[in-house]
């Protein structure tokens, strides 16, 4: 068989979300602090932009957290998703590793952003919201966005950073077929928008600009849930659905993954897939080797402080204690857009704190050519995001090859590229380049970082 694909049934959708705070060593997260006062931030501060449930997962040291009967009803539309063992691009590699991958492409809106989207979209219903405001970088969760408010009745309003709306044009299209509506970013509709676009008019915009637009917005309408879809503790938390079957998926494989390779922006992807892995290694279960794959145009791992900082450019959230390269830092424009986030969740950043999770950073063109070799094996077309995580996966296998060792590799496959087609006609026209950062670039960022007094390393 050229391809092994292990499915579990509707009854094995996980009950709960899985929280690694419960299992984390040493002292408790850093908490979020008020831009205000620099004080820890307070439920009723919290409050202002989630409903009461949201705040008790923010907040949890809980390891098992209820999924609701609704969620789970409408997570059976596409979960539990597929894992596949990748038979002909093992054979293509010439590789001893066994290499697998966990496909949320299945989902709606074609990518893994769904499964944080419609509990956030059900709590703020339940708090009588009726409508849900949100920042998106590559669109992927602003389509998860629209297409939640669209199952619960909300309506939807989508701030995208204003390079991928250019470069996506059929994400807008997606979002507006769920009924929502698309603003590139940053806009003249906002105050951050207008005074970004008053010092830089040809701005290609970022997700700290986005998610300050959002913000803003929410801030003036009481009717408006603010939903995001990374970085934030409840957000990996939702997401660990994709590890909690992968956990058992595997047990029908016969098998246990030695590294496991995941995509980096804001960290929900890799969270979902390896925070229950790294749960289960923390509790005395088998070791694992768990790599963060981010682009080297926006080292945020790799090249970042771990500070204190906003998570937005226009500094009207709280602050949270992560990697950071700053919050005015302009990544390139790369087309993984949903990895050009200067900050990462505070939980993955800690991970990595603790050498439970390692990064690496690689080149735009290097993860195009990964992705066309997994879609002329294995079928599927990734989105750019994910290349980084074929080609973290690729390289291991490739070192596994080179060793004569034969690991087992999991990886995750985050969503599909079928809205990504302009990225891969520029990498087969040869016109794709490597976008890189310079350390004058990581430098004026870097000043933006808040100075806390021992908040950084």
């Amino acid at each position: 068989m050229e391809r092994s694909k292990f499915q579990l049934d509707e009854s094995q959708i996980p009950s709960t979300w899985y929280n690694i705070a419960a299992d984390l060593p040493g002292a408790p997260l850093a908490p979020a602090l008020n831009p205000a006062t620099g004080a820890p931030l307070t439920r009723d501060e919290m409050g202002a932009t989630m409903p009461e449930p949201i705040i008790d997962q923010e907040l949890s040291t809980e390891r098992d957290i209820e999924i609701p009967e609704p969620v789970r009803q409408l997570y059976a539309q596409w979960r539990p998703s597929p894992l596949y063992r990748a038979r002909r691009l093992e054979k293509a590699l010439g590789t001893p590793a066994k290499i697998y991958y966990k496909y949320e492409g299945v989902a709606p809106s074609g990518s893994h952003k769904p499964n944080t989207g419609i509990p956030q979209a059900y709590y703020n219903k339940q708090a009588g919201k009726t409508g849900l405001i949100t920042e998106t970088g590559a669109g992927q969760w602003g389509s998860a966005t629209a297409l939640s408010a669209a199952l619960f009745g909300l309506t939807a309003k989508v701030f995208m950073v204003k390079v991928s709306f250019q470069q996506k044009p059929y994400r807008r299209a997606l979002m507006e077929s769920y009924g929502a509506t698309c603003v590139p970013s940053p806009s003249p509709e906002t105050a951050v928008g207008r005074e970004i676009l008053a010092k830089y008019p040809d701005s290609p915009g970022s997700l700290g600009i986005a998610t300050s637009e959002a913000l803003e917005t929410a801030a003036t309408d009481p009717s408006l849930g603010y939903v995001l879809g990374s970085a934030a503790n409840h957000v990996l938390l939702h997401q660990t659905v994709i590890g909690q079957e992968a956990l058992l998926q595997m047990e029908l494989a016969g098998d246990y993954p030695d590294v496991i390779v995941g995509c980096s922006g804001g960290g929900s992807n890799l969270a979902g897939l390896t925070f229950p892995f790294i749960g289960a290694q923390l509790r005395g279960g088998p070791a694992v080797r768990v790599l963060a794959v981010e682009p080297a145009a926006c080292p945020t791992l790799t090249r970042g402080s771990i500070a204190y900082d906003y998570a937005d450019t226009g500094r009207l959230g709280p602050l949270f204690r992560m990697h950071t390269l700053g919050h005015e830092f302009m990544p390139p424009p790369v087309h993984a857009g949903g990895l050009r986030a200067h900050g990462i969740g505070p939980l993955v950043s800690r991970a990595v704190e603790d050498k439970l999770i390692e990064p690496i950073a690689v080149g735009q063109t290097g993860c195009f050519e990964a992705g066309v070799q997994f879609a002329r094996t294995e079928g599927i077309l990734p989105a750019p995001e994910s290349t980084h995580a074929i080609r973290g996966a690729i390289d291991e296998a490739l070192k596994c090859k080179a060793e004569g060792v034969g690991r087992t590799i999991l990886f995750g496959l985050s969503g599909h590229g079928h809205f990504d087609l302009v990225a891969y006609d520029k990498y087969f026209a040869g016109t794709l380049e490597d976008d890189v950062v310079n350390e004058e670039q990581l430098d004026l960022a870097a000043a933006s970082i808040p100075q806390l007094g021992g908040a950084t390393s």
